[in-house]
């Protein structure tokens, strides 16, 4: 049974005891300004991660786990540059016997099942027979099947979680629909099969059992590479497969990152594959806005650097309110006129507020002054 979360370790004040089953990500032996040598690990669960210390008796302890071990840990909260770190006084290999391993790494809030039932729908409805018997081999093949519903869609930019790439798959494919109503000259069977096959080499590209990290082979050649290569043994099973439409099937594979400095061999010069490439961008970057907002307090204006945007966000609601909640306590401590507000908390009630708040009233004695 998983003890203490990591989200929850970070919420405990400087020196509180701790004791928790945690996930080594990194272990390295450092040496301290005194010359004195420590023990470094990152470690953690599917809450998050956490910086931690062990100062003393490490020696030969240290060789009793590898990176990607479970442990147990015990010892207390440390404060560092403003960051919880934890002190380890005892650290033990944990018997698996103790432990789930999907308490170690992050989850899709969806249901996968579900999710995975959307995606056949969605391939249900590609009227485009080869396209159509293409996708279906992929999601009729069991092994292929169960790392789809496992796999993350990165290691750390977006949907970078168990189930993450099957979520960023459905959600391109609900975003495709709604393009293609606009976009009446685009070919919805092409798009929807270079959204399903786009990050396939996913699959083999990342390691996602205990830890998520590259494969070897995916360190070597990337899944843009490795997805290329599982889709070309798919066409080359169905027999009489047209070739120009595998071309074009694999080109919106080759170029989805739109452009060389992004790693696409090839740029996109199809309308469906120029669409891939924004709609796939589109995903990435508001999936993780969501993470990176969700991580926040409510009452945080700004928000922890977004790796995938390289900038720290602002959150919208926790500024709108703040200035509403200003704008009211100075109306009040005016003394002027009582505004009622309104109960209901959207953006443009809350700026209906603070315009409320901020305007002041004339009386008539004083309004016929100002005219004359």
């Amino acid at each position: 049974m998983k003890s203490a979360f990591v989200a929850e370790l970070r919420k405990l004040q400087k020196d509180q005891r701790f004791d928790s089953l945690l996930l080594v990500c990194e272990k390295e032996t450092r040496t301290a300004k005194n010359g004195k040598p420590f023990l470094r690990l990152n470690l953690a669960d599917r809450t998050g991660k956490i910086e931690a210390r062990m100062w003393d008796n490490f020696a030969g302890i240290e060789n009793t786990f590898i990176c990607d071990d479970i442990v147990r840990v015990r010892g207390r909260i440390d404060v560092y540059q403003d960051e919880p770190q934890l002190v380890v006084e005892q650290i033990l290999l944990a018997a698996e016997a103790d432990y789930v391993l999907d308490d170690f790494l992050p989850h899709t809030k969806q249901d996968v099942q579900q999710l995975f039932l959307q995606l056949r729908q969605e391939i249900s409805a590609v009227r485009n027979p080869w396209l159509n018997r293409l996708l279906i081999s992929f999601i009729d093949d069991p092994e292929t099947a169960a790392k789809l519903k496992r796999a993350p869609a990165a290691m750390t930019m977006h949907h970078a979680y168990l189930g993450g790439l099957l979520e960023h798959i459905v959600s391109l494919c609900g975003l495709a629909k709604r393009v293609a109503q606009h976009y009446t000259e685009v070919d919805t069977d092409l798009l929807l099969a270079g959204i399903v096959l786009h990050d396939v080499g996913k699959i083999e590209e990342l390691s996602y059992r205990r830890a998520i990290s590259y494969t070897t082979e995916g360190q070597l050649l990337g899944h843009i590479v490795i997805g290329l290569r599982m889709v070309q043994e798919k066409i080359a099973a169905i027999p009489d497969f047209p070739r120009p439409l595998a071309v074009l099937v694999e080109h919106l594979i080759v170029s989805h990152h739109g452009s060389y400095e992004f790693g696409s061999p090839k740029l996109p010069v199809v309308r469906e594959a120029v669409l891939l490439n924004h709609l796939d961008d589109l995903d990435s970057k508001m999936a993780a806005m969501r993470e990176t907002l969700g991580q926040a307090q409510a009452e945080d204006l700004w928000t922890q650097r977004n790796a995938a945007l390289r900038r720290n966000l602002l959150n919208s609601a926790a500024y709108v309110d703040g200035n509403s909640r200003a704008a009211i306590t100075q109306r009040s401590s005016a003394s002027t006129q009582a505004v009622p507000t309104s109960s209901r908390t959207g953006t443009g009630e809350l700026f209906g507020r603070i315009a409320k708040a901020t305007t002041t009233t004339t009386a008539p004695a004083e309004r016929k002054n100002n005219e004359g």
